[in-house]
């Protein structure tokens, strides 16, 4: 047990402390009222029985603290911020609510404060948020407020484990309101709630909101011990959530209900004190009133403009490409990291075994830690805290780098990616960026087997807010590093195909030929012919070295000549240095190595046909069956698509004008 510090409430702060809970109360109450009205979108979780946990973790908290909370935080943010208007009109999607209108009831987001409705996703995020103030010495803390349904998400486990190991920072205040949605606790929960935390090492107190008076003096002793301490808590708080789940949806027993209802703090109080009560509740409605009778006069959110379009076509500028060096591909991508982390103490480096002596499954990081130490991190096997830690990081000030050993395992991270990274500039209303950075090895022809060759990056591809980057080793690496790390406003998935990383890097051609580069952030490199092409071969990635091989023999032995275009940047997508290629050749074969079902050649075909209409006299899409990859090497050669497999495509095509 924490000992109390027994701040005690005299009778004027127990009153202004009540008015707090009933302004919250009351909000919530008037939102369901404009649901009800239809004037607001979507759905409303209210927090109407739980005020008392928001209020108790604010009194305790100083400026500068942080609160990440979740779908139900209206109570916790006006507990923060006491912003009546600005979270009235975000709800009402107007554009002078908090986030303008862009976030809604479940993205209420400002500078120290963050919510989220997905269930588990924002506890990593938070360790990051912890770990940023750690290394900075600040005397600050971070809160993550969870509720009893979320303890079925793994990834709070693997983040329970990182704040423990790593000491961070961060008060865990998890809401035990005994339902997950309709669910009850029973049906869905085994176990002690507190010994999940215990388990990892990490501190655990309980409390209830049926007690505010202890509960006040139980807060404060929690964020005083992770703020002194500078060491994880958790903190169970039992409440009861006294209306529907959302809006209106609830089936528990009437009886049980009533009983809360009978024993609620802000009824007792009116019972208790009727007059301080009555004034309190006028109050706090006629200031509810004005601010949604201004809300209601505002502007809905502005129109919604996209920074992915397609670029109109102008004339490409193209230059012969130089490479400076001859290394590997992987000693030049670990110069890079290296040359960077030196410029910008803000990088840093997380994944699994990326510490020295190992130095990552292919040695990108090798003996950075010993240069950088505290700064390149080994992580447990934990994907998605990983990348998770990675978003909290970047929304507190640093440039994390994130390593996904194997491209694979990328679909551990998706929710971080998807739910979380690429949604927090717009929630912001665009005043925050997030400069992360995904690192990962794609690819087969290791002979690594089904669940380490594969190519998924097209289920990354199309992340509004994204970039996803190519590397391949005509084009130096390091400059595209250089690049992202000067300039990187929000998340960026690298693709590092594994048998590249054995190349070296490289601008020679066969006689007839060029390597060229466009003038973009991220060129688009083409293997130029000094005849005019019959074809234009399209990859990236890992795929050029087998399509340069199949050009060279369709020259040599079929007499046919192809153009390679290889672009770098993949998303957002400028298809003009490919128009370019095929408005000579009429013909184009799309060459990946994953399943191009859906995928990249897919999107290019149509970008194509919507900026150039008519251009394509013959299309096609070579990838690998439609099939797991084998871990056989013989098999895995003829699975994957090759130098073989494109000379019979380009034959075949050849056969049709």
């Amino acid at each position: 047990m924490l000992k109390s510090i027994q701040i005690g409430v005299d009778d004027h702060r127990r009153t202004s402390l009540y008015a707090r809970a009933i302004l919250i109360r009351s909000v919530e109450q008037r939102l369901l009222q404009l649901f009800s009205e239809g004037k607001l979108f979507g759905t409303v979780h209210t927090c109407i029985g739980q005020e008392w946990t928001g209020i108790a973790i604010a009194e305790a908290l100083q400026a500068g603290d942080l609160i990440y909370s979740n779908h139900r935080g209206h109570g916790h943010y006006l507990a923060r911020t006491d912003d009546v208007y600005g979270l009235i009109a975000e709800v009402m999607g107007k554009k002078t609510g908090v986030c303008g209108g862009r976030g809604g009831s479940q993205n209420i987001c400002s500078r120290e404060f963050f919510s989220s409705g997905v269930q588990g996703g924002i506890v990593p995020i938070s360790a990051g948020l912890a770990f940023a103030q750690k290394l900075r010495e600040s005397a600050n803390i971070t809160v993550v407020f969870i509720g009893d349904g979320t303890l079925g998400e793994g990834v709070v486990y693997e983040s329970f484990n990182i704040a423990s190991k790593w000491g961070l920072p961060l008060l865990i205040v998890l809401e035990n309101n005994y339902y997950a949605q309709s669910t009850a606790q029973g049906q869905t929960l085994a176990g002690n709630i507190c010994a999940r935390a215990d388990a990892f090492g990490i501190k655990t107190a309980c409390g209830n909101t049926w007690n505010p008076e202890e509960l006040l003096d139980l807060a404060t002793d929690c964020v005083s011990f992770v703020r002194k301490q500078r060491k994880p808590m958790f903190l169970q708080i039992d409440t009861y959530r006294l209306m529907a789940h959302s809006k209106g949806d609830d089936n528990r027993d009437r009886k049980e209900v009533q009983r809360y209802w009978d024993k609620d703090p802000i009824t007792i109080f009116a019972e208790k004190y009727p007059d301080d009560s009555r004034k309190i509740q006028a109050d706090v409605e006629e200031r509810i009133t004005k601010v949604v009778a201004q809300a209601d006069r505002d502007d809905f959110a502005g129109p919604i403009v996209g920074d992915e379009t397609v670029p109109p076509y102008h004339n490409r500028v193209w230059r012969s490409v130089s490479n400076e060096s001859s290394d590997r591909i992987v000693s030049r991508i670990h110069a890079a990291l290296q040359r960077n982390m030196r410029r910008d103490e803000r990088i840093l480096v997380l994944g699994e075994d990326i510490e020295g002596p190992y130095g990552g499954a292919f040695k990108v990081t090798k003996d950075l830690s010993l240069e950088f130490p505290g700064r390149v991190r080994n992580t447990p096997i934990s994907e998605g805290a990983i990348i998770g830690v990675g978003n909290g990081l970047a929304l507190n000030g640093f440039l994390p780098v994130c390593e996904i050993m194997f491209g694979d395992f990328l679909m551990l991270a998706s929710d971080q990616l998807i739910n979380h990274s690429t949604k927090f500039r717009y929630l912001l209303n665009d005043r925050v960026d997030l400069p992360l950075i995904v690192r990962t090895p794609m690819g087969g022809r290791r002979g690594y087997g089904v669940t380490h060759s594969q190519s998924l990056e097209k289920h990354f591809l199309g992340m509004s807010g994204t970039l996803m980057l190519a590397i391949n080793h005509r084009y130096d690496p390091a400059l595209v590093f250089d690049t992202l790390f000067s300039s990187i406003n929000r998340p960026a998935i690298v693709i590092e195909n594994k048998v590249l990383y054995g190349f070296r890097l490289s601008n020679s051609a066969p006689e007839g030929f060029s390597w060229e580069q466009s003038d973009e952030q991220y060129p688009t490199l083409r293997l130029r012919p000094e005849a005019r092409a019959d074809v234009t071969l399209l990859c990236y990635g890992g795929m050029l070295p087998e399509v340069e091989a199949a050009a060279d023999k369709l020259l040599d032995e079929h007499e046919i000549i192809c153009e390679v275009v290889c672009p770098i940047q993949l998303y957002p997508l400028n298809p003009w240095p490919i128009v370019d290629s095929i408005r000579e050749s009429g013909r184009l074969l799309v060459v990946e190595e994953g399943e191009n079902f859906a995928a990249f050649g897919a999107e290019v075909i149509a970008q194509i046909q919507e900026s150039a209409p008519g251009i394509l006299k013959c299309v096609r899409r070579l990838g690998p069956p439609r099939h797991p990859i084998p871990s056989c090497g013989v098999l895995e050669k003829n699975f994957l698509p090759g130098e073989r497999h494109i000379i019979e495509a380009v034959l075949e095509m050849m056969k049709h004008e």
